[in-house]
């Protein structure tokens, strides 16, 4: 717009006369409407959008309009201070938190996090009443994560992790009823490292759509048969446990379409019954977790896409992988990290046989270890459809396999160094196959891609199709 004109400009999604903008005056932004000012604090730290109440009468009702509100105690914290200074540091955000919520008033509020860490069940009556006050206001966010400050679980000689002596586990956390029955709640983060206890039977989230769960002990099966059948429009799912061994070993849902575990722990694992997945909309899975001895229940019909990260402990020696597998044969890309490869090819060697995957068009893999690469050969016969092959590692310990994908049309490599054993691998996937139409290399110093990109030329030329595309980057 030319300078002294007049029109109309859009800032978020607010139509702004400018002609009420220009005014001659130093403090322009004051020209804004409240509702504007209000959507702008809204994108600021809540301490420093509170910060503007002390401005004027008038900036006391725009912050009252901020409707996105962040308190996290950490950033008055420091590990060094010493127990009393932190007792009056967390005095004084309690209080910030208080008089902020005060300036509000009833107003209505989008998002609302809180980060706080306790020493006392005592101080636990705060968070209560600072999460009624987020949900007497209707709020559509809700991410609380409240973390003991003691650490429950210690590291053993062996390396894993284990409750101490003489210590509970977890903390044990009463939130407001109010919140398992909240009708306006779309998306709800819970954490971390303590429990919630028995949860209300008439447990009821209409509206919530996504949920993050990180590190929460819940009562037996409490998840999967109270709060998940409590959530009947839930689409996405996260469960998060780290350094605990993870609980449920059945995640069930009829309604959600994404679902991420990740499970870090295997402490307790060889008394693991075995882990069920029943959610039969389900598109996109992202699991990871220690190989466990069974999936006893693989009820994914519906999906498309799945990122596996198994490992391997000792503590199951034999771990039966063959019922995730037959669960997800129907998905159309897969990625295997190098531990969910050397768990396959353990299975493998021990009688495992994999299914077929006749709707697999792209697949991931990667491996550090001879006996990975061994599995591939294995993989690109059970996919006959396959299409996109990417693979990462070429410069492990790869075995003497030439690999002849005689279906694929598409080779990504990730993280190639140029180094001569790498380029040999690269020479033997690509083989003598003439169904290569692009062959892609990113490389992990820019100063190689031209010899990269030459190196491909000639082996193109001599291996492959004229046709075929290079790409380096």
């Amino acid at each position: 717009m030319k300078p002294g004109s007049y029109g109309t400009e859009e800032i978020g999604s607010v139509c702004l006369d400018t002609k009420m903008l220009v005014t001659g005056s130093k403090d322009a932004i004051s020209w804004l409407p409240q509702e504007v000012l209000g959507d702008i604090l809204s994108l600021v730290p809540t301490k420093l959008a509170a910060s503007t109440s002390l401005l004027s009468k008038k900036w006391r009702n725009v912050f009252a309009l901020v409707h996105n509100l962040d308190f996290d105690d950490s950033v008055f914290l420091q590990p060094e201070e010493g127990k009393e200074k932190r007792h009056v540091i967390r005095e004084c955000f309690r209080s910030f938190v208080d008089r902020t919520l005060a300036l509000q008033c009833a107003s209505p509020i989008k998002k609302f996090s809180l980060k706080y860490h306790y020493d006392y069940d005592s101080e636990l009556t705060h968070v209560v009443r600072w999460v009624c006050n987020a949900l007497d206001r209707g709020v559509l966010e809700l991410a609380v994560s409240i973390k003991p400050r003691y650490e429950p679980y210690v590291r053993s000689e062996t390396g894993h992790w284990k409750p101490p002596l003489n210590a509970k586990t977890h903390g044990e956390v009463f939130l407001p009823p109010a919140l398992f029955t909240s009708k306006t709640l779309v998306k709800l983060t819970l954490g971390t490292r303590v429990s919630f206890g028995k949860l209300p039977p008439d447990l009821s989230l209409p509206a919530l759509k996504s949920l993050f769960i990180d590190s929460i002990f819940f009562e037996y099966e409490d998840l999967c048969y109270v709060l998940l059948p409590g959530c009947p429009v839930l689409e996405e799912l996260f469960v998060c446990h780290k350094q605990y061994m993870g609980i449920p070993y059945c995640i069930s849902s009829r309604t959600i379409e994404k679902l991420s575990v990740q499970y870090n722990s295997d402490y307790d694992l060889d008394c693991m019954i075995g882990m069920s997945f029943d959610a039969p909309r389900l598109v996109f899975l992202d699991y990871s977790d220690y190989a466990v001895s069974e999936y006893p229940q693989v009820n994914l019909k519906s999906l498309v896409e799945a990122r596996l990260d198994l490992r391997y402990s000792k503590k199951i020696r034999r771990p039966d992988i063959s019922g995730l597998f037959i669960g997800i044969s129907n998905i159309e890309t897969l990625h295997l990290s190098a531990n969910s490869v050397d768990v396959i090819s353990r299975c493998v060697k021990h009688g495992v046989i994999l299914p077929v995957f006749n709707n697999l068009v792209s697949l991931t893999f990667g491996s550090k270890k001879k006996r990975g690469w061994r599995l591939l050969p294995y993989l690109l016969k059970q996919s006959p459809m396959l299409e996109t092959l990417i693979i990462q590692g070429l410069d492990g310990n790869i075995c003497d396999v030439t690999l002849r994908p005689y279906q694929v049309k598409v080779l990504h490599v990730l993280g190639y160094g140029g180094a001569a054993k790498e380029l040999e691998q690269l020479k033997s996937f690509l083989g003598k196959t003439e169904c290569l139409e692009l062959v892609q290399v990113e490389v992990v110093d820019d100063g190689i891609i031209s010899q990269t990109y030459k190196d491909l030329m000639t082996l193109v030329g001599v291996s492959v199709s004229p046709k075929c595309q290079i790409k380096v980057a």
